[in-house]
């Protein structure tokens, strides 16, 4: 039972990763800065979450990441270079999380971590270069608080019920990847329809 916490631990981190790095940084670190939750033995390696500077660098990056997220176009940018630090940032939190493991099953874990923080990026840049091809603005406000909510829920859901946690993030990145898959196919259908549109002018 120990080991599925840690991975509902560790899944979940890096899920959430994929949707906003910095906050689930900043919301761990406060958690352990301020002992809302207190870690056991084979969480002990996520104490370094709770350091001044980590959650300092983490508040900085979060608050760039507030505001350029919701400018249509600036957050497409911003999430185009953050397609390799969300899940390097997702593969990094869940080993820490897990721990000290047979090498075999650090590699099994970072690429499940990897994937996992990918699928959910992924699912964020979709969503916003769909966004971004309407008219007006207010979509990307809502579309990056409602991002910021998941995050803090999911974070609940990790510290109250790990368990249940895994079960959630599995679900979520599996539809994480059929709907990404659905909205590149709307992005192309776009594109397509732009560039025939474009060409059609004299």
């Amino acid at each position: 039972m120990q080991i599925l916490d840690q991975l509902g631990v560790a899944l979940g981190l890096a899920t959430l990763a994929g949707l906003n790095l910095y906050l689930t940084v900043l919301v761990t670190g406060l958690a352990l800065r301020f002992h809302w939750i207190v870690l056991s033995g084979p969480y002990e390696n996520l104490a370094v979450l709770g350091n001044p500077w980590v959650m300092g660098v983490a508040l900085t990056l979060f608050m760039i990441e507030f505001f350029a997220d919701k400018v249509p176009w600036v957050d497409s940018t911003w999430d185009a270079v953050h397609t390799v630090v969300r899940p390097a940032g997702g593969i990094f939190l869940a080993l820490t999380a897990l721990g000290h493991m047979d090498p075999k099953m650090t590699v099994i874990a970072a690429l499940l971590a990897g994937g996992a923080a990918l699928a959910t990026h992924s699912t964020k840049a979709s969503t916003r270069l769909v966004l971004n091809a309407s008219p007006e603005p207010v979509s990307n406000s809502v579309a990056s608080l409602a991002e910021d909510g998941l995050v803090l829920g999911g974070m609940g859901l990790i510290a109250a019920a790990p368990l249940v946690a895994l079960v959630v993030f599995i679900i979520l990145v599996i539809a994480s990847v059929v709907i990404t898959s659905w909205l590149w196919k709307k992005v192309t259908s776009l594109g397509r329809r732009r560039r025939a549109a474009a060409a059609a002018l004299p």
